[in-house]
């Protein structure tokens, strides 16, 4: 690994192609780049939510989470490699279950917002979705390991739930949708005008 990282530029990608992790060069926009370079964006997220000052017994499984996604766009990056199990996908259901035990039920629908920390975890969770339907869009041409596949749709659901929870810690609550907004602030029709 260290004689890769030690030039930086290599200008093999200047004519739109990239290189796989098993040497195969294949065009930049490729549905395999496209889902690891989406989970390696989804992972400098979670890297900014980390920062956001959250609980301290947050950081251990936000850093799991980190080299699980490396390890993520390590299996998409080398066609037939395979690393995330099944008991990993367990692990982020747990955690989320611990999270939602402490939330009140959710009868709206919210809105992504409230503290910082929650700001980010939404917006994690939108690009987790769309690392995953990148990651569905590359299945459907080539191999893709299905624990993977789980990973990613319950990672997407944990940042939900976990936005929820830093913002109950912040004391800022969830941000409700209000659907019915323009209805409250509109005045109220007036009596029609008598008949004569």
């Amino acid at each position: 690994m260290g004689h890769r990282l030690s030039k930086i530029y290599t200008r093999t990608g200047d004519a739109g192609t990239t290189g796989l992790g098993d040497g195969t060069r294949v065009p930049k926009d490729h549905a395999r780049v496209e889902a690891f370079g989406t989970v390696d964006e989804l992972n400098a997220l979670i890297g900014l939510l980390r920062t956001a000052g959250l609980p301290a017994e947050w950081d251990r499984p936000l850093d799991e989470i980190q080299h699980a996604l490396f390890d993520v766009g390590g299996e998409l990056c080398i066609p037939g490699r395979e690393s995330i199990r099944a008991e990993q996908v367990i692990a982020l259901e747990t955690w989320l279950d611990q999270l939602n035990a402490d939330l009140a039920p959710l009868k709206e629908f919210i809105l992504p917002g409230g503290a910082p920390g929650a700001a980010w975890a939404h917006l994690a969770r939108t690009v987790c979705r769309r690392a995953e339907r990148r990651a569905f869009t590359l299945a459907r041409s080539e191999p893709v390991n299905p624990e993977t596949l789980r990973y990613l749709n319950r990672l997407s659901d944990l940042l939900f739930v976990l936005a929820r929870a830093v913002n109950r810690h912040a004391g800022a609550g969830d941000v409700l949708w209000r659907p019915d907004r323009h209805a409250a602030a509109s005045p109220a029709p007036s009596a029609p005008e008598p008949t004569p």
